[in-house]
C-alpha cells in the first residue's frame, strides 16, 4: 500500500530549513535505500507544502518518518497528516488494474 505525507510548512520555511535540511535529507535518504520512501519534495508556486510517498503495510511507516524528522521537530512543519492512496496505474502501483480489453 501506499501512503502520502503531507506537510504544511511555515511561512519562513524556504530561509529556515538549511540549518536542518542535511539532517532530513539523511533520514530521507535511508528510508528510501530500505524501500519505504518512494518520492519526497516540496510543492512550488507557492512552496507551502511537501508531500513524501510511502510504502509499506500500514501508516506507521510515514507517521514514524515525521515524528523524527527535524523539520517536524523544529517548527518548520505546521501541521502533517497521512493518507492511505491506493495506486492502480503505472509500474510501481501497489495494487495495479489492468482494463479488460
Amino acid at each position: 500500500m501506499h501512503y502520502l505525507l503531507f506537510y504544511e510548512v511555515s511561512e519562513d520555511y524556504v530561509s529556515r530549513r538549511a540549518e536542518f535540511r542535511d539532517a532530513h535529507l539523511k533520514m530521507g535518504w535511508k528510508a528510501s535505500a530500505c524501500g519505504e520512501l518512494v518520492l519526497g519534495g516540496l510543492l512550488q508556486d507557492p512552496p507551502d507544502c511537501a508531500l513524501l510517498l510511502f510504502r509499506g503495510d500500514s501508516p506507521e511507516v510515514a507517521e514514524k518518518f515525521a515524528r523524527a524528522d527535524p523539520y517536524v521537530l523544529n517548527g518548520l512543519v505546521k501541521r502533517w497528516y497521512v493518507r492511505a492512496w491506493t495506486t492502480v496505474v503505472g509500474d510501481l502501483a501497489a495494487s495495479p488494474k489492468r482494463p479488460i480489453s
